[in-house]
């Protein structure tokens, strides 16, 4: 089984063949969405939020995501999945030096294969400061959660001619300090094309159109577990949150009534 490397992915993105990311939180899904052939497993920050019901992604700290991103990559040892440990707000921005020590010990401490930090033009420095000790860096522009106060809310970005001229150069500015790969979140399909064409690296898209060299979401948004969140963007491949509800309301019933556990569930002697 070929495991899933920096080189790989642009490898796939030379021979066209489309890169397929979800989001990952635990050593259980880690562990079936290896088995699909899932290429990466992002451990996002959007954990703050899907699991512990945070109002958004800011108050996720570097021992939250440490410690999911170690139950994920817990969940692929011997397989092919790449895990990538998104980093949370000012575990990087305060400083190059800060960012180095922090994202260091994300992966020392986890075993993951890469960091996902947000912002463009301005995170450049930071980028090439990270890879130039050799820990892989995936970049995150477009509609970057961490700054959606900064941002006016969660919104497409992009949308007229200087804010796509200022997307481009982040792109362009994270390829040049050495990002193996750049997420575009919630940016115009049109843009996120010309960005796409325009760049050697693969970009991943999340409400960025069908033209990104590959597309992530948020695995519970996905899988219909959170049927409280919906996105122009989300495609629900299953309604799984029903399914939960049911099983739960029909194992209570069999609990008040008496009917489990049965004889068949039950120890002798």
């Amino acid at each position: 089984m070929t495991s899933i490397t920096t080189r790989a992915l642009l490898e796939m993105k030379e021979k066209g063949e489309r890169i397929v990311a979800l989001t990952c939180y635990d050593a259980l899904f880690a562990r079936l969405l290896d088995a699909c052939g899932i290429d990466i497993l992002l451990v996002g920050d959007s954990l703050n939020q899907v699991l512990a019901g945070a109002p958004s992604t800011l108050s996720a700290t570097l021992d939250q995501m440490i410690y999911h991103t170690t139950m994920v990559r817990r969940g692929t040892e011997g397989g092919r999945a790449m895990v990538v440990c998104d980093m949370p707000f000012l575990s990087y921005q305060v400083s190059p030096e800060d960012a180095l020590r922090n994202c260091g010990r994300a992966l020392k401490e986890t075993g993951c294969h890469a960091v996902k930090i947000e912002g463009g033009q301005p995170m450049a420095a930071t980028v090439r400061r990270l890879v130039d000790v050799g820990i892989p860096v995936m970049g995150h522009i477009g509609l970057t959660p961490q700054s959606v106060h900064a941002l006016g809310g969660y919104r497409v970005q992009g949308r007229d001619d200087a804010a796509a001229g200022r997307l481009k150069a982040d792109a362009t500015a994270l390829q040049d300090a050495g990002a193996f790969a750049v997420v575009l979140e919630l940016v115009p399909a049109p843009l996120a094309s010309q960005i796409t064409k325009s760049l050697a690296i693969p970009t991943i898209g999340i409400g960025a159109g069908p033209a990104c060299d590959g597309q992530v979401l948020v695995l519970h948004d996905m899988l219909g577990l959170n049927d409280q969140f919906s996105a122009k963007f989300v495609k629900k491949y299953a309604a799984l949150a029903e399914d939960v509800r049911e099983a739960a309301r029909v194992f209570a019933a069999e609990v008040r009534e008496g009917r489990y556990p049965g004889p068949e569930h039950s120890f002798g002697k």
